[in-house]
């Protein structure tokens, strides 16, 4: 346990299913556990994984760094459009919000401010650039 994005077994095993899958299954395998956790009612089953699918998404952002591949995937991620980008900061919004949740079966109750700081820092690099909006237009 830990609390770095694959620091569980959980993730690990995610981690291993994506270097097994075929490339152009992977955006399938990260958008589907990125959907399901912000559909999900009740306990998010897939919790790890969607947290593992968001590190994999944010170092294709500016701002972020490499994410700690210890036990993530073997193999390269490719970039993912951008619609991942705000399905991972939606997923990540559902289960940071859930303190009873993930966080009590993941993480070290030592660890838990840690943990949280990570999936926050990561939202931060996730959450889509604000929209520029022209509020008249200007001619010479």
């Amino acid at each position: 346990m830990g609390y770095r994005s694959f620091a569980n077994d959980t993730a690990a095993d995610f981690a291993n299913a994506l270097d097994e899958a075929k490339p152009d299954a992977r955006e399938a395998l990260i958008r589907g556990v990125l959907v399901r956790t912000i559909e999900a009612t009740g306990y998010f089953t897939e919790a790890e994984e969607a947290v593992a699918a968001a590190a994999l998404i944010a170092p294709h952002c500016p701002g972020d760094e490499p994410v700690d591949m210890s036990y993530g995937p073997q193999i390269s991620m490719p970039a993912f459009p951008s619609n991942l980008r705000v399905l991972a900061d939606e997923a990540l919004a559902r289960v940071v919000g859930d303190e009873e949740g993930p966080a009590s079966n993941w993480v070290d109750p030592e660890d838990w401010e840690q943990w949280r700081a990570t999936l926050m820092r990561l939202r931060a690099v996730l959450a889509p650039p604000p929209l520029s909006i022209a509020l008249f237009d200007v001619q010479s």
